[in-house]
């Protein structure tokens, strides 16, 4: 539900039996407030001074005076506070009430006025509040009653202000928490976006040559620990610069993709599928022995070449390492890879 269709009381969770509680706490009697009641209507036609008077004071006070800022502010303040000291004698201290009492914390915190501005206020009002009960019934018993009542309601009214300004701040809180962590989220995705865009690369997808030795040199550590066999094929499009030379680069671009589509078509899922630069592809094999790679990728890869692009050759190199020979290092096993894809090259030509 929107904020805008709860009062303040229901978004912070005060209920009719609560506001009877606080009352209770501050040991604020129903005989009390009907005392108040009373003394109300003897009141009524000297709260406009004590309003006059309030404003006097605040205004004296620059912080304040630069937060009202203008006459039009300070004539509906001024009707505000009126109003306010005449509900203090209303005796309707129910829901209604408190809901304005919250509405003023929410005010005061939206405008900027800080709570020692506020707290200050209130005590000025209360005292000239209880100056003025004192000129209409001197020290007798009855005002002593009234005055003890005045500083229950005020404490009623100050925890309901406080308690609204403190919930806005936490509103407030929250919502900035939100958003920092929404924002944290995009970029985490921006970030992920772009690691993956520094991995990749751009024309065929796969994984680009930057990273190939460090996700080789991890393979190969994985599988030292499990005793587990490490393969890595390096493939080469055959006569390529002829293709690019007779066809265009766009054919040639074309070329590259089809090789990185069967790449990717015939690989496992934790095989790692690399574009080397120009016309080089290298993937590395976990849990794959050389024989393995040479009876299942390759042929496979090869027949899905030749389906779309029957005139591509391709020269691939097959290279294993294991525990029983010793684990090559990354970028050792990558050469001898690369030395028998261009030893399967240099056969191919002297075959033609």
């Amino acid at each position: 539900m929107k904020p805008t269709d709860q009062t303040l009381m229901k978004q912070m969770h005060i209920s009719s039996e609560e506001i009877e509680y606080r009352k209770s706490l501050l040991s604020l009697t129903n005989k009390e407030l009907q005392q108040l009641v009373e003394l109300g209507s003897k009141l009524e036609h000297l709260l406009d001074q004590v309003v006059i008077e309030f404003y006097e004071q605040q205004t004296s006070v620059s912080e304040i005076a630069i937060l009202i800022g203008d006459v039009d502010t300070l004539s509906r303040l001024q009707r505000a506070q009126r109003e306010y000291l005449a509900q203090l004698f209303l005796g309707n201290y129910d829901a209604n009430y408190v809901n304005n009492r919250l509405r003023i914390g929410l005010v005061h915190k939206r405008i900027g006025v800080e709570p020692k501005l506020y707290l200050s206020a209130i005590y000025h009002l209360k005292t000239m509040l209880i100056s003025l009960i004192y000129q209409q019934l001197g020290d007798t018993e009855e005002f002593q009653q009234v005055r003890s009542t005045l500083e229950k309601l005020f404490m009623f009214d100050i925890s309901l202000v406080v308690e609204t300004y403190v919930w806005s701040l936490v509103s407030e809180l929250k919502s900035s928490k939100e958003k920092i962590e929404q924002y944290a989220t995009v970029l985490e995705d921006r970030a992920e976006q772009m690691e993956a865009l520094s991995q990749t690369d751009p024309l065929t997808g796969l994984l680009n040559v930057r990273h190939l030795n460090r996700i080789l040199n991890a393979t190969i550590c994985t599988a030292e620990r499990a005793l587990e066999p490490v393969t890595v094929v390096f493939i080469d499009i055959n006569d390529f610069k002829k293709i690019n030379d007779s066809f265009g680069h766009s054919k040639g671009d074309q070329i590259l993709k089809i090789v990185a589509d069967g790449i990717r078509y015939v690989a496992r899922l934790d095989d790692h599928c690399f574009r080397c630069g120009g016309d080089e592809f290298c993937i590395v094999f976990p849990r794959c022995t050389e024989q393995q790679a040479i009876e299942s990728f390759v042929p496979r890869l090869l027949k899905y070449v030749y389906q779309i692009e029957p005139n591509i050759t391709l020269s691939i190199g097959v290279k294993q390492t294991d525990h029983v020979d010793g684990y090559l290092e990354a970028s050792k096993l990558i050469h001898e890879a690369d030395a028998k894809m261009y030893l399967v090259k240099k056969e191919q030509k002297i075959k033609k």
